[in-house]
């Protein structure tokens, strides 16, 4: 079966390269699945979980938004942010979900502006906890 290659950038770093068998990404209409020889494809990305599998092995990263290119068997994200599993400190993503959400409560005070940033900020947090713990409970011992 050919493979799909997967190049994951931001604008600090190249975050993954790989050969894989398949990408599942947060697309704007929704979750979108990628095999070899997928159609050509440009879309935007939502800020959710990323997969890659090879094999029996899967790689899971948040993204934070960003776009998406398929062709010719190759996948480019161009992501807003992006951190592998292993590389979320989780001690820092509590502490932003709960700094997003007491400004949530405090929201008759806000502005709109604000409103947004503090619930897209509790949005990237939530997804960073889930592909953390999804990671943990993966590598422990069963």
């Amino acid at each position: 079966m050919p493979e799909l290659h997967l190049d994951i950038v931001t604008a600090e770093r190249m975050v993954y390269s790989d050969d894989v068998d398949m990408v599942i990404a947060p697309g704007s209409p929704g979750e979108l699945g990628i095999l070899p020889r997928h159609t050509a494809l440009v879309t935007t990305l939502q800020p959710g979980a990323l997969r890659a599998r090879k094999g029996s092995d899967e790689v899971t990263l948040a993204v934070g938004g960003g776009f998406l290119e398929v062709r010719d068997n190759r996948v480019l994200v161009l992501a807003d942010t992006a951190e592998r599993a292993e590389e979320i400190d989780v001690e820092r993503a509590h502490a932003a979900e709960e700094r997003a959400r007491r400004l949530l409560e405090e929201r008759q005070s806000a502005v709109d502006l604000d409103l947004a940033q503090a619930e897209a900020a509790l949005r990237r947090s939530q997804i960073r906890l889930k592909v953390a713990r999804r990671h943990r409970a993966e590598e422990a011992p069963r």
